[in-house]
């Protein structure tokens, strides 16, 4: 009699088929996992370039703020009206009438949370302002105004003077006959 080895269909059906499924992930499953994850970032990208943008704009208006009330110190402080420039607000070391540490540097610099400030001193005709406007000619300065514009181009414009009260334009830089921001 002839002996005839059996091979069991269930170790070679268990070799072959399941282990091939223990290996991983397939393809189509590891696309469904990406494409699930690129649909959620399109969701929550634009919501915090928008929350980005807003926050951009509080700091302008803040900073604005602050200007408004270092111009009232540096005046009451030197006597000498406001300040020629943003620079002589901020500085480092002894305070001084050129360096009145009021302010921090990067706002005294001028750029600000993806916001450019443009300071002019007695000025003749105030009014909207994108860095063209020089100081006036005066002594004693007993004016100014600021523009805060986005850097980007895209964000609501601002405007103060001595008044104190801040002014929005959306599309071009603010002045003088633009709404209040709060109005």
């Amino acid at each position: 009699m002839v002996r005839v080895k059996k091979t069991s269909m269930r170790s070679n059906s268990f070799r072959g088929t399941n282990m091939a499924q223990e290996k991983g992930f397939s393809l189509i499953e590891l696309l469904i996992v990406v494409a699930i994850i690129l649909i959620i970032a399109a969701i929550a990208i634009p919501s915090m370039l928008k929350a980005r943008a807003a926050a951009n704009q509080a700091s302008a208006v803040g900073s604005l703020r602050t200007l408004n009330t270092a111009e009232v110190t540096y005046a009451s402080t030197y006597n000498t009206g406001y300040s020629s420039t943003l620079v002589q607000l901020g500085g480092t070391g002894v305070a001084s009438i050129n360096n009145a540490e009021l302010v921090d540097t990067v706002l005294a610099s001028g750029t600000k949370s993806s916001y450019n400030f443009y300071y002019v001193a007695c000025p003749a005709a105030p009014g909207p302002n994108a860095g063209a406007m020089a100081n006036g000619g005066c002594t004693l300065v007993l004016n100014y105004q600021i523009s805060a514009n986005p850097i980007i181009g895209t964000g609501n414009y601002f405007y103060t003077d001595a008044s104190g009260v801040i002014r929005v334009n959306t599309s071009t830089p603010a002045g003088l006959t633009d709404a209040p921001l709060a109005g």
